[in-house]
């Protein structure tokens, strides 16, 4: 296993001293109840303690840290990474432009423009909001920012696994959701770096298995998407974002969308914690495989809590 070769550990270190420390040192403790019952000491990093509720202002943070001037940005999302965007950009005074589905999430669509952005909603998914990105980013001359594509995103995230490895002893495997790339990236880079017989499994929707179809084959597939995890619903990977995972993951999990209901409901259960179905993705694939981890120290990333009330009502009502 060796780091990812766009992925550079000393920016990885840089990032932990310019991301704005309320999205940095999130809590990560033992979480009980819930190892006791699956057979395992479980380990939970909660990355929804912060203004946008996910991980994705670490990686927007570092990106536009290290932007020269002050240019007009752009880009698509399904919500999110666009709330990272917004806030990093408000921030620093940028001019952006985010462009999301029509049936993107109202939630993150409403926070994205609360903190500032000029929200376009276009197109029937997140690949035609995309390409509405790209139309408008050439037309206008503003930079357009890809989420998977852009490594300082995906080193920004790596400062999760710097901050793993300070737990008292090496995990015997890290659990993380897999959307575009970026989180596990940057995660997986530093911990094999410090860690190296930490195993790191990638966790997708079997309901848009993309990213887990291109990494097992090591040849870019796109597929269709039906899962209610819209955060990591992928169709079309980024040939860096597979480059990225390449070497540095050991295994890509597949869960369904009753697992990750009922991650959902024992985060809420046991820990207090509300979740979004991406962020509950990792949580799922512990508890849909419960023998896989018997024994072992486990950590499992809890990436995003952006969930509508609807959503809570329905998934929670048990």
């Amino acid at each position: 296993m060796t780091q990812s070769r766009r992925l550079s550990l000393e920016r990885i270190a840089e990032a932990t001293r310019v991301i704005d420390p309320v999205f940095l040192d999130s809590p990560q403790f033992l979480a009980e109840s819930l190892g006791r019952d699956l057979g395992c000491r479980l380990a939970v990093k909660v990355e929804t303690m912060n203004p946008i509720r996910s991980f994705k202002g670490r990686g927007t943070e570092f990106l536009m840290a290290s932007l020269d001037g002050m240019p007009h940005l752009v880009c698509a999302t399904a919500g999110n990474f666009g709330q990272g965007m917004a806030w990093s950009a408000r921030k620093r005074g940028f001019l952006i432009t985010v462009f999301s589905a029509t049936a993107a999430n109202p939630l993150k669509v409403e926070r994205m423009r609360a903190l500032g952005a000029d929200v376009r909603q276009v197109g029937r998914d997140f690949d035609e909001a995309h390409e509405a990105a790209k139309e408008f980013a050439a037309a206008n001359g503003a930079l357009m920012v890809e989420d998977g594509r852009d490594v300082e995103i995906a080193e920004g995230a790596g400062t999760i696994g710097s901050e793993l490895v300070r737990w008292p002893e090496p995990f015997d495997a890290i659990v993380v959701p897999l959307g575009d790339g970026a989180l596990l990236a940057g995660i997986a880079s530093w911990v094999k770096a410090h860690q190296p017989a930490t195993h790191m499994i990638g966790v997708c929707a079997a309901g848009a298995p993309a990213m887990e179809r291109s990494w097992r084959t090591g040849e870019l597939c796109d597929l269709p998407a039906h899962t209610i995890a819209d955060g990591i619903a992928v169709t079309s990977p980024f040939a860096e974002a597979l480059s990225d995972i390449t070497g540095v993951v050991d295994d890509v999990a597949l869960v369904d969308d009753d697992s990750i209901v009922m991650a959902i409901r024992r985060a809420h259960s046991d820990l207090g914690i509300v979740l979004e179905p991406a962020g509950a993705a990792s949580l799922a694939a512990v508890i849909s495989e419960p023998g896989r981890f018997r024994r072992q120290l486990v950590a499992v990333i809890l990436s995003g809590g952006n969930a509508t009330a609807e959503q809570l009502r329905q998934w929670l009502a048990w």
